[in-house]
């Protein structure tokens, strides 16, 4: 197996899932609609792993009842963790596409601006985690708060007949006259725009919060800190790359953006299933990423047109145009890896990915329980 070493698999035995949620809308309000309504609709026979994977239609219900029917059918497993974020951080890109289709960003800067927002926020969770080995939420977190206020944004979109609205200047919007005291390009500023700075200062926020989480956690086991901090860097050297590119290849950034989103989505989901694997197996920190090495192949190849254009000296590309190829077979490439791990721990715990293979029972655990004396 060339992914998860066939030595470190008993790791996965040894798993015990952990995760604080300090948000109050969870603990008052969704949670209780989770546990007494939304759980009693699945049906026993229903895998856990099976609601997460329908989760990318259901985002925030299906998210949050995942581990509600692990528990409820004792069916709770490391592969369940892996699932659960590797869901996620496909979701992720996929929900900034959304977004900014809803704010009429087009394809542009913008969207990738917001993209590298989205992803960072989740590298740096995955990240915290794999070192303080809970997950931590906030009392204000994207999972539960971010989505909702997403879905707010959509639901006004729709009412407000389209994302032309998000455009225009918040203040004159709301009814705050024009000061002296405002400047004109902040009195001018879009709903769009202000979006984008708050989450700016949300991401900031947030990546101190974890940096320190994981600094604490580190010097509490008696480790070094400065060591963890490295783990920040394969997710920045990504994002040299991207933009680089991105300004190098115009007809990308601006005609054919998608299908790049899904790779730069992926390249990201990528680090995050190393870092579960990771965490689940106790390997050590995952700093490589294979999916790099693409990107800055292409990124070297779109450099040399420039060089010549420019300076007089370069080389030509050897890719051409082909943006929709390159990235359907990145795309491939990131698929085949995650069912390879998924398989390998499916075989490994003798467990099935999507249902149940065996259910659990009262006589089961009470054998279970009998055994265990017998060992003592």
């Amino acid at each position: 197996m060339v992914y998860v070493r066939q030595d470190k698999l008993p790791n996965l035995k040894l798993y015990k899932y952990s995760s604080v949620d300090h948000s109050l809308t969870s603990k008052y309000i969704l949670k209780p609609f989770y546990t007494n309504f939304v759980i009693k609709c699945f049906p026993m026979w229903m895998a856990p792993n099976a609601i997460t994977l329908t989760g990318f239609g259901f985002v925030v219900t299906f998210d949050a009842v995942d581990g509600s029917q692990a528990r409820r059918t004792h069916q709770s497993g490391p592969l369940g963790e892996l699932f659960d974020h590797g869901v996620d951080a496909v979701n992720t890109s996929l929900e900034c596409l959304i977004f900014a289709a809803s704010q009429n960003q087009g394809m542009g800067w913008k969207t990738v601006m917001t993209l590298f927002a989205s992803l960072l926020t989740f590298y740096v969770q995955t990240w915290d985690e794999y070192h303080t080995k809970t997950l931590t939420l906030g009392i204000v977190n994207g999972p539960v708060e971010g989505i909702l206020i997403l879905v707010t944004v959509y639901a006004f979109t729709a009412i407000k007949g389209g994302g032309s609205f998000w455009q225009q200047s918040m203040f004159r919007t709301v009814g705050i006259p024009k000061s002296a005291l405002i400047p004109n390009y902040l009195y001018e500023l879009p709903f769009n725009e202000w979006y984008m700075i708050q989450g700016g200062i949300v991401l900031v926020l947030n990546t101190i919060q974890s940096s320190q989480n994981v600094i604490k956690a580190r010097r509490a086991r008696g480790d070094k800190s400065r060591y963890a901090l490295v783990g920040l860097l394969p997710f920045f050297v990504t994002w040299t790359l991207i933009p680089l590119y991105l300004y190098l290849n115009p007809e990308i950034l601006y005609n054919h953006l998608v299908p790049f989103v899904f790779f730069a989505g992926l390249v990201n989901a990528y680090s995050v299933g190393q870092m579960i694997t990771a965490h689940l197996v106790k390997l050590e920190f995952p700093y490589q990423n294979v999916l790099i090495l693409p990107l800055a192949y292409g990124t070297f190849d779109s450099l040399g047109p420039f060089l010549q254009r420019n300076i007089g000296v370069g080389w030509p590309s050897a890719l051409g145009d082909g943006g929709y190829q390159v990235a359907y077979v990145f795309c491939m490439l990131g698929m085949a890896i995650g069912v390879d791990v998924i398989v390998t721990i499916c075989d490994y715990l003798d467990i099935w990915c999507l249902t149940i293979k065996h259910p659990w029972t009262e006589e089961k655990e009470a054998a279970s329980k009998e055994e265990l004396k017998k060992t003592k």
